[in-house]
């Protein structure tokens, strides 16, 4: 193990030929071919090659077809038996080699159809690369949630319920009651055939738990300095560096947001820590767009404009990047749209945080007890601040997959691209917040109604 860290001792990757790390998965690999193999099998990828299935594999290259990188790890003999099925650090067997695989079990991998055959569903969680599981380099090894769920399993086909087939499923299917009040979010009038409209009955206490959800959150300013001169040019590691200090706070903030929740003496410490492992990327995510938006889209977008990356950055920018900063100006022009106040903020992380998805959770029914109670009081107070916009709502509740979805895919980019990832997001987006700042900051005032 000593023999890794000599300097003198310059072993390549086999996969790619950069710096190698140590045996992983059965061969000679780098970090970065490590955790592209993970991913890869853990999320059951199923690439494409615009070529002709032989585009060359270097550490500059290497990003840029994503097919004849995972087919180079199977040539070479990465073991994928050697993953854990937890997805968590560390492989199944330390002693495991490399393996030798014929061309048609190579094919199977690579198209997908040995992860419908072999593997049941759900047997592997949507990780991240084990080496990428702090917040200081921007992933998640906590298992990911189905991006198309914002409540449970159960309720994934209504997130997706807007076609006929899954209409007749439901029709005369009877529901527990917060489930029932979910085809709001697809503005479903009674006369749909879905489900007929009912009565609700208001939680009265949905203000003061409301209230309290928002003294549990720390709205001042973040800390982390943002300023610098004027004609400073910021380099690709001094931004890095300065966005995972960011992700610190950030996360340091979530843990004091937990201690101080109104329903915190109701679920085990382990369970807590359960949930925090899988949600933090998410609700740091949903912090930035939101209630520190200005920051963000202020001062951390300044810095990022004296970024210049070089060629050899924006050439070899991957389509997981591309797709990852698509998704986020999206969600941004969502919720600039929605000008989401304190108090929705507060009821839309807490949502997704109590998410009975997760593995691993001890006491699931008290979980889902807590979801549904929160979920009314959410629809409570938004229906009752927002008379006017029925559709509130259901267009704030439905920007939580989008958070989850997006979360998840952010692990698949290259750490060393997201200094230019957080530059064009930021730079698309911060024409939008223009506007946005001549009216109050609704993520500073109390909202009211409309």
């Amino acid at each position: 193990n000593e023999s890794w860290n000599d300097p003198t001792d310059q072993r390549t990757c086999l996969i790619c030929g950069d710096r190698a790390t140590g045996l992983h998965y059965g061969i000679i690999s780098c970090e970065g071919c490590k955790g592209f193999f993970k991913r890869s099998i853990c999320n059951k990828r199923v690439y494409r090659c615009s070529r002709d299935k032989n585009c060359e594999m270097s550490r500059k290259q290497r990003n840029r077809c994503q097919y004849c990188r995972l087919l180079k790890c199977l040539q070479m003999g990465m073991n994928r038996k050697a993953i854990r099925e937890d997805g968590m650090p560390g492989g199944r067997n330390k002693s495991i080699g490399p393996v030798q695989i014929t061309e048609e079990e190579i094919e199977r991998i690579m198209s997908g159809q040995e992860f419908k055959e072999d593997a049941p569903e759900h047997t592997w969680g949507n990780n991240g690369d084990s080496d990428h599981s702090s917040p200081s380099n921007g992933a998640s090894e906590g298992n990911q949630p189905s991006p198309a769920s914002t409540l449970s399993s159960n309720r994934s086909a209504e997130m997706n319920g807007y076609t006929a087939a899954l209409r007749d499923q439901y029709i005369n299917t009877s529901m527990p009651t917060h489930y029932q009040l979910l085809p709001h979010l697809f503005s479903y009038a009674a006369q749909s055939g879905l489900l007929a409209s009912q009565p609700r009955n208001l939680y009265p206490q949905s203000h003061p738990l409301v209230q309290q959800l928002v003294a549990a959150e720390e709205l001042t300013p973040l800390t982390t300095p943002m300023l610098i001169e004027e004609e400073y040019k910021v380099t690709q590691v001094e931004l890095f560096a300065l966005l995972c200090r960011l992700a610190d706070e950030l996360l340091f903030r979530q843990i004091s947001w937990i201690k101080k929740l109104p329903f915190f003496c109701e679920l085990s410490i382990e369970d807590y820590t359960c949930l925090l492992s899988s949600t933090w990327q998410e609700l740091i995510l949903l912090s930035c767009l939101t209630i520190y938006s200005g920051q963000i889209f202020g001062e951390l977008a300044d810095i990022t404009a004296k970024y210049t990356p070089s060629d050899d950055e924006l050439q070899g920018f991957s389509e997981d990047g591309m797709e990852v900063m698509e998704r986020l100006i999206i969600l941004f022009r969502k919720l600039h749209h929605l000008k989401i106040s304190n108090e929705e903020y507060a009821c839309m992380k807490t949502i997704n945080f109590l998410n009975q998805d997760i593995r691993g959770l001890s006491n699931i029914s008290q979980l889902e007890q807590l979801n549904k109670r929160y979920w009314c009081v959410c629809q409570d107070y938004i229906e009752s601040k927002y008379p006017l916009q029925p559709k509130r709502f259901p267009e704030i509740m439905m920007c939580l997959p989008d958070i989850r979805c997006i979360s998840s895919k952010l692990v698949n980019v290259p750490l060393e691209q997201l200094p230019l990832l957080f530059k064009a997001v930021l730079h698309s987006c911060k024409s939008s917040l223009t506007s946005y700042r001549t009216g109050p900051s609704p993520c500073v005032t109390a909202s009211t109604g409309n």
